[in-house]
Formats: C-alpha cells, sequence, structure tokens
C-alpha cells in the first residue's frame, strides 16, 4: 500500500499539459507564467511528429530542456515533466540521449501501453531506475484496440496489471485514450455530449476502473474543444466531464491547450464540507461507533466505508486547496 508522500507526487499531475516536441519558448513561458495553473507539461515525441523528422524533434527538445533546467527553479516552482516516446526501444534511446537533463524529467509516457509492448517497457522502466535518489516515473496510456476489444478485455487488462504490479512504485498514474478508442468504432463525442454518453467507450472506461482504480490513479480522457471565454460552450462541457471524471474514480485530465488547465486545477479543489468530513474520518475518535452524522448534519460518515475516499480527498484538498 502506497503511503502518502508516495501518493502526493501521483495526484500532482493534475492537468497534463500535451504539446509537441517542436513547442518553442516553453521555458520563458514557464519563467513569466503564461500557463496558469500548470501542473506538468507532456512532450510529444510520439504522433505529433513525422517519422522523417524525429531526430530534428529529439535535439529541439533537448534544447528546450536544457533551458528549463538553466532557470533553476526550485522542484515546488517547476511543473512536472514528461516525455511521451514511441516503443521501448525509443523510450531506452531518449533514456540515454537526455542524461543530461535528467534531474528536471518526472519521467515518461508510455502509448498504446499492452500486452504486446508492456515486457519489454518494464525492461527499460527497470533499466532506468537503477538510482534510486532519482526516480523515472512513467504513465502507461490505454489505448489500444487491444484493451478496447470486448472479448477478453478484463482478461487483457488483468494481464497488463500483473505486469505493471512489478514496477508498482514506478507508476505515477495511468491514463486513457478516449479519442483512440472512439476511433475505433468511426465515433466523436459533441461539444454538449461528455465521453460518458458514448456508451461502447463509458464500458471499456468502466472496466479499466473496476481493474486499476484500487492500486492505481487513473486520469481521464482529454476534452477536445477549447477557447478564450471560460463561459463558452466548451469550457460548459469540460465542467460537465470533470465533474462526471471524479464521480467515476478519474483524477486529473490531459490538457491539448493552455485554457483548460485553470478548470481542470478547480474541478480538483475539494469542498469545505468534504475535507471536514474526511479529516473527521481520518482522525475518527469515536471508540464505540463506526458511524456518525457529517459536519452538515446532512449526511452519515462511517469510517469502515469512506476511510479511502477521505485519504483522496485530504491529498486533493492539500495539493489544490479547497474550493470556496
Amino acid at each position: 500500500m502506497r503511503t502518502d508522500n508516495d501518493n502526493i507526487v501521483r495526484y500532482k499531475v493534475g492537468g497534463l499539459l500535451y504539446m509537441p516536441a517542436f513547442q518553442p519558448s516553453v521555458a520563458e513561458k514557464i519563467k513569466n507564467g503564461k500557463y496558469p495553473c500548470l501542473t506538468s507539461i507532456a512532450f510529444c515525441l510520439e504522433d505529433t511528429v513525422s517519422e522523417k523528422f524525429l531526430t530534428e524533434a529529439e535535439n529541439f527538445l533537448h534544447k528546450t530542456l536544457r533551458e528549463i533546467q538553466a532557470l533553476e527553479l526550485v522542484e515546488a516552482e517547476r511543473p512536472l515533466i514528461f516525455v511521451r516516446v514511441r516503443t521501448p526501444e525509443h523510450m531506452e534511446h531518449i533514456v540515454k540521449l537526455y542524461n543530461d537533463v535528467q534531474e528536471i524529467l518526472t519521467g515518461f509516457i508510455l502509448p498504446k501501453f499492452d500486452m504486446s509492448n508492456a515486457l519489454r517497457y518494464v525492461k527499460q522502466i527497470k533499466a532506468c531506475n537503477k538510482d534510486p535518489k532519482h526516480p523515472l516515473y512513467v504513465m502507461p496510456i490505454l489505448e489500444s484496440r487491444e484493451v478496447a476489444s470486448a472479448a477478453g478485455r478484463i482478461a487483457n487488462l488483468y494481464a497488463i496489471k500483473d505486469i505493471l504490479d512489478s514496477v508498482h512504485p514506478y507508476v505515477l498514474n495511468l491514463r486513457v485514450g478516449g479519442n483512440d478508442f472512439s476511433n475505433l468504432y468511426g465515433l466523436r463525442r459533441p461539444i454538449n455530449k461528455t465521453i460518458y454518453d458514448i456508451n461502447v467507450i463509458r464500458d471499456i472506461l468502466v472496466d479499466i476502473v473496476n481493474v486499476f482504480s484500487e492500486d492505481y490513479v487513473i486520469s481521464s480522457p482529454v476534452w477536445e474543444y477549447f477557447g478564450k471565454d471560460a463561459n463558452d460552450e466548451w469550457a460548459q462541457g469540460l465542467r460537465s466531464e470533470l465533474e462526471l471524471d471524479l464521480l467515476n474514480g478519474f483524477i486529473g485530465k490531459t490538457a491539448i491547450h493552455p485554457s483548460q488547465l485553470p478548470i481542470i486545477y478547480n474541478s480538483l479543489k475539494v469542498s469545505p464540507s468534504d475535507y471536514s468530513d474526511a479529516l473527521k474520518v481520518l482522525h475518527w475518535d469515536n471508540k464505540k461507533k463506526g458511524v456518525a452524522k457529517s459536519s452538515s448534519g446532512k449526511r452519515m460518515n462511517e469510517v469502515s466505508c469512506h476511510y479511502n475516499w477521505a485519504k483522496r480527498i485530504r491529498l486533493l484538498g492539500e495539493i489544490y486547496g479547497i474550493a470556496e
């Protein structure tokens, strides 16, 4: 079982700002606070880069990482930084190539993680974590047809979990490819619907939560709409999906545009009543009874049923704050 300290970094991923490796002036924007509510960044060397430009993209990103390193930010001021690689072999190459900037790297994102590559990825995870002073975490993405297929899905998910359990301390969280799953069936949610309105995708997500959520943090699918006005339809849709994400056991979300970050961040704040009840459950002092009224007197707290919920609420409250 993970300790609270282990869990803090897992919950700090929050809104993961996704950007191509060729993104310019990132260090300058971090320095000047151009990304509000930024908690983590994913630099992509996979599907945003054509094969023939891969070497150029790797070198461009290497330069960007050196520029971020040169800012000499303390850890608390620096976002978590991840590199999305292509394959286990590519991960091995990138670990060596970026060795001089490894101190600012949080880890790697592993796309299309399934039984076809899981063992090879695990080999690389173990290889790059021989130094206990600076762990390199991974965030596997479940998004392939093998994972989605109803025939054998549960067996596949448990097989993947068994393999990930062998490197459990280094798995920061799991991510799910809602758009990739949708693409398999030629589907796409409109701006006024959530991923949970697509029943076939909802079923896949439910199975993933069922298998993994007891031992892993799971992040929700990307929301593909954005804009400048946080009162527009795109933002209303994002808030609706974030509410359902949390209700269904997902923590955090990949952001494809900086405008999404404040909405994701604020969604992770906890209500005063939840935070108060969580502390009561975690510091239960009634020796005779395992149940009591909440602070508001409007619901029941039961220590045996709400303990895991309370641990998550306390962590989110400590990291993201209490909602007004």
